[in-house]
């Protein structure tokens, strides 16, 4: 074993163990779907300014959806219920109490000159007095009106101040972030950091108040929210008049603890309330999936991870196996980290979270192939060393795609929100962890047993010492595929006009997630089990109904648009199970994807687009980048097109698998221009259509043994994992099958047909981003690599 190798192994058994405390030892956060949570009903209230109307309070929901997701509380679902109430659903909330409070804070933060102490006005009755003149007075912070445009509030040690009227408000504040001052003592502090226009208006008001003498009560800032003052410090004497603070930002303290202080900045961050909202009602519920419908999700999961760890052991033999133990591995990281960073699991969530074990294989068929033409090629070689280099002849594609994918997730976290910044998570912490098992873990392992003298003396146990019959069957074959590549690409933009077509003609179904719907709710005389009203609602129509408990045993039923004739037909189900059924709440409620939320997932989703085309570009060749988003682009219009024309809906679960289909394109087509490029700079004068030829053969291989691996799991979940999943699985099906179809028929066509306009030179030889051993004499680098080297 050499010392790279038991650095690995090392490495490999620290991570492993870490993560195996972790499972152990921590629970999983839960989503709605899986464990129920708690439901608030927010009622929005009309000011004197405001009216609490349809659009002011799709502002509010969005403002909320903002600091929930500050809560650390992940995959929540808001909606509008009528005009001016907002449903929140909080899933596995560790105290519900604490979360109302905070999110039904107004949060209206603003600055204020003070003007001196509260002193009684001379027109005032004897029996009245200011509020904060009566030292017996409560001093709970009120607002008199001795100023039209002023307050007078109590300070944090209850003395009554005369403020003026609001210089800055907490749109102007940028950033807010808790802090522990431990060296001053100054406890616990939330610093604020101000856009540049309200830096400016901070800079003049603490100015004007630093040219009072010190100790005057005018040379303090009030810092006010929600009509308290929770900070009012002096300005310090170093300051001169009308300089100000010219630093653009500030820090309030005061006897907070660490909650308070967390809590205040994720108020000031999120942004004050368009209008302020009572909490009219707090009550739990259950999961919107019943234990049968889990159940058989999880069977469908584990057959089809057996199977794809079965394929693979089947296809590479003996490393296959290990490259299975590797997967394992890499599932246990997987689900340390989820759990350790608090992401909640849904259904569709851990669906993909094993579809992504199926996926993780990719780059373990990436080195076993490389490996394979090595063997191939010098079949004297050593296996050890053949394996070697197929590692490193593998790296730059590995890097190239799952790069790619990591500047999604990152772009999909940072612009996005609610479930697509979930996704983003998930992706990234994929997408690290696959990398690790394959690079790490499972080298590891194969290295140890290439190194025995049993693996390398029986070839045909290893699996990599010949080729696979896929290869050798396209080699012996060799088809001519790009002979006339511009019919591929009529093939494809046939296929785009069809799917068009469905969605012009047939109509996209929107769910309920995006058009809104009716949320109504029922007490029956006798118990009613969930599933019990699941399966019976189906019956009757009704299979996209979604079915939960609410309260002391009340059934909630959220639908899509919904008549009275048909709330009148679920009513008469539910009664032929549960006797006399009475309706105790009925309301329209707007989508939970509302639509901010989708505009920021667009924004983010194209920008995350566009970095990924300048990246491959970069990387890459320009046209290899535009050929790769085009074939992007492809494969989600397909997939839109095809469940426009079966009419299955495109709800929350449809957009995690349409984002995961994305990566699996992108990933596909990186593969394959990686050995176009690789080709292309050893055989500068060679025709780009015979090089892309050859590369897609050579790629074949990995392609088709990658997607077997995901689409055993895809049809265990299609078939065994029941309704709650058919659709997401059906999804993904397809996107798979466009993808590995648009990966060599869409893209590599497209990119021959933009090289024959292009003036940039073939790639120099052997400039190839990774490293890699030097190759013999000078002219066996220009060998074509299906060249043996052999001559008659």
């Amino acid at each position: 074993m050499t010392r790279a190798t038991a650095v690995r192994a090392v490495l490999a058994v620290a991570v492993l163990l870490v993560s195996v405390y972790i499972s152990l030892t921590m629970s999983p956060r839960l989503g709605l779907d899986l464990q129920g949570g708690t439901r608030i009903v927010l009622q929005a209230r009309d000011t004197a300014t405001v009216e609490a109307d349809r659009e002011t309070t799709d502002r509010t929901l969005e403002v909320l959806r903002q600091r929930i997701d500050s809560l650390g509380v992940s995959e929540p679902t808001l909606t509008r219920s009528g005009e001016d109430r907002i449903i929140v659903e909080l899933p596995d909330v560790q105290d519900p109490r604490q979360a109302a409070e905070v999110i039904g804070r107004t949060a209206q933060l603003t600055f204020h000159a003070v003007e001196g102490p509260a002193v009684e006005k001379p027109d005032e009755k004897p029996d009245e007095k200011p509020s904060g003149s009566d030292p017996t007075a409560d001093p709970s912070p009120t607002a008199d009106t001795a100023d039209p445009d002023g307050l007078t509030l109590s300070d944090e040690q209850g003395r009554a101040l005369d403020l003026g009227p609001a210089r800055l408000s907490g749109a102007g504040v940028e950033d807010a972030t808790a802090g522990f001052d431990a060296q001053g003592g100054a406890g616990w502090s939330v610093s604020l950091e101000f856009r540049k226009d309200a830096g400016q208006d901070w800079k003049r008001l603490t100015g004007e108040a630093a040219c009072h003498p010190a100790g005057d009560d005018r040379r303090r800032v009030a810092i006010v929210l929600d009509e308290k003052v929770i900070s009012s410090p002096q300005v310090d004497p170093s300051v001169g008049c009308k300089a100000g603070l010219p630093s653009g930002a500030t820090q309030i303290t005061g006897s907070f603890s660490a909650d308070e202080a967390r809590d205040l900045a994720l108020l000031i961050k999120g942004g004050a309330l368009p209008v302020p909202v009572e909490i009219v009602e707090q009550r739990t519920v259950g999961p919107t999936l019943g234990a049968a419908a889990i159940d058989a999700s999880a069977r469908a999961a584990l057959i089809g991870a057996a199977a794809t760890a079965l394929f693979i052991t089947i296809v590479y033999r003996l490393f296959g196996a290990l490259a299975a133990v590797a997967l394992g591995a890499y599932g246990v990281i997987s689900y340390a980290a989820l759990v350790a960073l608090g992401v909640t699991l849904t259904l569709p969530g851990l669906a993909g979270f094993v579809l992504a074990i199926g996926m993780a294989v990719d780059a373990n068929v990436l080195v076993f192939e490389r490996a394979r033409e090595e063997c191939a090629e010098r079949p004297k070689r050593s296996l050890r060393s053949a394996l070697t280099t197929g590692f490193t002849k593998a790296w730059s594609a590995v890097a190239d795609s799952n790069a790619t994918t990591l500047i999604a997730a990152g772009l999909l976290f940072f612009l996005g929100s609610g479930p697509v910044k979930g996704f983003g998570v998930t992706l990234a912490i994929g997408v690290i962890a696959s990398m690790f098992s394959a690079l790490v873990i499972a080298r590891a392992l194969t290295e140890i047993a290439a190194s025995t003298r049993f693996v390398s003396d029986y070839r045909n146990v290893n699996g990599i010492a010949r080729p696979g019959a896929v290869r050798t069957w396209l080699v012996r074959k060799d088809p001519q595929l790009f002979r006339k590549p511009v019919r591929w690409l009529v093939v494809s933009v046939a296929l785009v006009a069809v799917a068009v077509a469905g969605i012009v003609v047939r109509g996209v179904d929107l769910g309920v997630e995006f058009t809104g719907g009716r949320l109504v709710e029922y007490s029956t005389s006798r118990p009613v089990d969930v599933e019990t009203a699941r399966d019976t609602l189906a019956a009757a129509g009704f299979g996209d109904a979604e079915v939960t408990t609410a309260g002391d045993g009340d059934l909630s039923v959220r639908t899509g648009k919904l008549d009275n004739d048909g709330e009148h037909a679920l009513r008469t189900a539910l009664a032929e199970e549960g006797g006399e059924t009475t309706k105790v709440r009925d309301e329209l409620i707007g989508p939970s994807l509302g639509d901010e939320l989708r505009r920021n997932a667009l924004i983010a989703l194209g920008v995350a687009v566009a970095v990924q085309l300048a990246y491959l570009a970069v990387r890459f060749r320009w046209t290899f980048a535009v050929a790769s988003v085009g074939a992007m682009v492809h494969d989600v219009i397909l997939v839109v097109g095809a469940f426009a024309w079966l009419g299955r809906p495109v709800d929350g679960i449809f957009l995690a698998a349409l984002l995961t289909v994305i990566g699996y394109s992108v990933n596909d087509s990186v593969v394959v221009f990686d050995r176009v490029r690789e080709l292309w700079g050893a055989n500068r004068r060679t025709p780009l259509d015979t090089i892309a030829r050859r590369a897609v053969l050579q790629t074949v291989p990995r392609t088709v043994n990658t997607g077997m691996g995901a689409l055993f799991i895809l049809a265990a979940l299609a078939v065994l994992g029941g309704d709650s999943l058919a659709d997401f699985a059906l999804a993904l099906l397809i996107g798979i099958c466009v993808g590995t179809w648009s990966s060599v028929f869409t893209a590599v066509p497209g990119a021959i047909v933009l090289e024959r306009n292009a003036k940039t030179p073939p790639p120099a030889p052997g400039k190839r981003k990774g490293k890699g051993p030097a190759r013999g004499r000078q002219g066996a680098s220009r060998r074509d690599p299906l060249d043996n080297g052999a001559r008659v």
